[in-house]
Parts: C-alpha cells; sequence; structure tokens
C-alpha cells in the first residue's frame, strides 16, 4: 500500500512541468523583491500592507494554480460559456454601479477586495473562444466571416463596454488577445486585409466620437511629452528617466532615486519595470525579459504537445495574454508606446490581474499535464 502511494506520488511529480513551475515561480519572486523596494521608500506610509497583500495574492495564486492544474481542462468546455456570461454580468454591473477611482469605473468594491471584472474577462474570452474555434475547421484558406461572426461577437460585446468605463487600455487588451487567437486558429488573408484597412478607416473616427479628451492627451504626450514635462508628461518622463538612470548594472537594491523618491508613478502596479530597470540596469531589465521569452517557450512547447486541439487553443490563449501585456506594459515604460494602465503580469501590484494570471497558468499547466494520457 504504501510503495504505491510513492508511484502515485512520483507519477505526479513527473506529470507536473516543473519548468513552468520555476519560470514562474522566478518572475514571483523578483516581483515581491522589486514590490518590497517600491513601496519602502523613506516616505512611503502603506507598504507593510500592500506588500504583505501581494503575499497574500501569490499565495491564493498558487492555491488556484494546483487546483486547476489537477482538473482536466476538458471541463472548461462546459463551464466556459457560464463564466463568459457571469463576467459579461459583472461588466455590465460595474459600468452603472462600479467603484469610480482615477476617473474610471472599473471595480466592484467587496470590502476586502476590489475586483475588476475587465480583468477576468480575459480569461474567460480566452476560454470561450478556444471552445468556438476548436469547432472550426482550419483547413484550405482558413476561416470565412460566417465562421468568424459567432467569435467576433463574443470579443465585440465586452469590448464595447469595457471601452465605455473608460478603459481602454484593457479593451484592447481584449482585442489584441481575440485576435491573435483568430489569426492562430487560421482566418482568411482577405479578411486580414479587410480588417486592417476597416481599422485604419476607424482611426479618425474613434479619435473625434469615442476617445476622452485625457485618452487622446496621452497619444500626444506619446508623440511629444516634452510639451508638458509637469502635466500629462510627467509620467513618460520620469520613467524613463528611472530606466535610463539604471544604465548598465543598475544602482542596487532599494538605491533608485526615482522610485525611492517617489519621483516615479505607479511604481509598486504599472511602472513596477521602472524601479527593477533603475536598481538592476540593463542586466536586470533583459534578465526578466530573458524569464519570460523562457515561458513563452515552455508554453509553446506545451501547445505543440496538447492532446487535442482546444487545449493547444486554450494554452495559445493565455500565452497571447501574457505576451501582450508583457509588450505593452514595457513598451510604455521605456517610451515606445503611449501610457495606458496595463499591469506586468506576475510582477505588478494587484490581486485580480495576479489571480488571473496564476488561473491562466494554471491552465497551461493543466493541459501540460495531460499530454501523457495518449
Amino acid at each position: 500500500m504504501i510503495n504505491t502511494l510513492h508511484v502515485e506520488e512520483r507519477t505526479l511529480f513527473k506529470k507536473l512541468d516543473i519548468n513552468l513551475i520555476i519560470v514562474i515561480l522566478a518572475l514571483n519572486v523578483i516581483g515581491l523583491i522589486n514590490l518590497y523596494s517600491a513601496t519602502h521608500g523613506p516616505t512611503s506610509t502603506d507598504v507593510a500592507s500592500l506588500f504583505i497583500q501581494q503575499f497574500v495574492w501569490l499565495a491564493v495564486g498558487w492555491t488556484i494554480f494546483l487546483v486547476v492544474t489537477l482538473v482536466d481542462y476538458a471541463i472548461v468546455t462546459r463551464i466556459a460559456l457560464i463564466v463568459y456570461i457571469l463576467n459579461f454580468g459583472a461588466i455590465v454591473y460595474v459600468t452603472f454601479f462600479g467603484k469610480v477611482a482615477l476617473g474610471a469605473q472599473r471595480w466592484i468594491d467587496l470590502g476586502f477586495f476590489r475586483y475588476q471584472p475587465s480583468e477576468t474577462m480575459k480569461l474567460a474570452l480566452i476560454m470561450l473562444m478556444a471552445k468556438i474555434l476548436s469547432t472550426r475547421s482550419s483547413l484550405g484558406s482558413g476561416m470565412g466571416f460566417k465562421e468568424m461572426f459567432v467569435p467576433l461577437l463574443v470579443l465585440g460585446v465586452p469590448f464595447a463596454f469595457v471601452v465605455e468605463q473608460p478603459d481602454l487600455g484593457t479593451a484592447m487588451m481584449l482585442a489584441a488577445i481575440g485576435g491573435s487567437m483568430l489569426i492562430f486558429a487560421k482566418i482568411k488573408r482577405i479578411i486580414i486585409a479587410s480588417l486592417v484597412v476597416l481599422g485604419i478607416i476607424a482611426l479618425p473616427v474613434a479619435w473625434k466620437f469615442v476617445l476622452h479628451d485625457y485618452q487622446k492627451n496621452r497619444v500626444l504626450t506619446f508623440l511629444s511629452p516634452t510639451n508638458d514635462p509637469r502635466g500629462t508628461g510627467y509620467n513618460s518622463i520620469q520613467s524613463k528617466i528611472a530606466v535610463g538612470s539604471g544604465r548598465f548594472f543598475g544602482k542596487g537594491f532599494m538605491k533608485g532615486t526615482q522610485s525611492q523618491l517617489e519621483f516615479l508613478p505607479e511604481r509598486h502596479t504599472d511602472f513596477i519595470y521602472s524601479v527593477l530597470s533603475e536598481e538592476h540596469g540593463f542586466v536586470g531589465s533583459l534578465a526578466v525579459v530573458g524569464l519570460f521569452c523562457f515561458l513563452f517557450l515552455t508554453g509553446v512547447r506545451v501547445a505543440m504537445n496538447a492532446r487535442d486541439k482546444f487545449g493547444a487553443l486554450l494554452t495559445v490563449g493565455v500565452l497571447c495574454y501574457v505576451f501582450w501585456h508583457m509588450f505593452v506594459n514595457i513598451g510604455m515604460v521605456i517610451g515606445l508606446l503611449p501610457i495606458v494602465g496595463v499591469p506586468l503580469p506576475l510582477l505588478s501590484y494587484g490581486g485580480s490581474s495576479m489571480l488571473t494570471t496564476m488561473a491562466g497558468m494554471g491552465l497551461i499547466s493543466s493541459v501540460a499535464y495531460r499530454r501523457y494520457l495518449f
């Protein structure tokens, strides 16, 4: 009996993708170290609570990761629509009754936790689109407008509501994730060309009738941040100063002047990578990018070895979620993209983002765990 239990334990351990676990854990540890520095400056007041809260979110996140890993991901096909509807209902609720912060209405105040439905909608969208696209045939030239109608509807409805909140950054993340999954599932080239043309045509319309003044200012600031260095250009300028001042090896742990003296805004959330770059320089910044690259390569290997198309699409969707967040966040802090409220996965402070990301990692782990079944 005891020998049987030992064999089962060894089998369980063998099925886990250790590479995936190690790279996630490495990013978590770097995130905690970075967060400690970002929130323990000489003028900080609420640091202990932020660091402890993030530690709690990590503990809960890893619990979710392990639970999702052990549950067969096939169950997602049965609950995807329910999860999507519940998330969409929460987004509708937020639109009318949500908590307003930083000029946007995005959160539901649960007392102990501010829940952001648009964040978990990203994962719900991945689950439902993976279910829908796994039933579409990728033979021939790819899907046409008829096959794409339902996936585009599933993507477009929450996109419109999130834009209305207003949260253009999250809305663009939804579009990027959904669009990437559609391209992976294969669509006709004429449709891709048509969507590109429509997007170009829609830009001036969106600028005139959709974007709010502060969103337009972000774009104008991105093009010329020095026009208003103490106003709309402040965040971008301070972030680039922090990144550049780190040079090759950085200033050292808790020695970054931009972060420690609080010149750098939102340094524990959106600009956490700026803190990393200032204190650990080009070497530390490149190491984090390298870890993300390793995470993507591990995920691609899992997708290639998945037992079915649904598992592959599920994995690709989560990888797209992490990639676009990383790409936009790092791009904005180094001045290559406009400033938007997009966190850096596994490193930025925040409960909704951390739990959603760890649940997504759990889905990839679940797919990897079951590659041995056949």
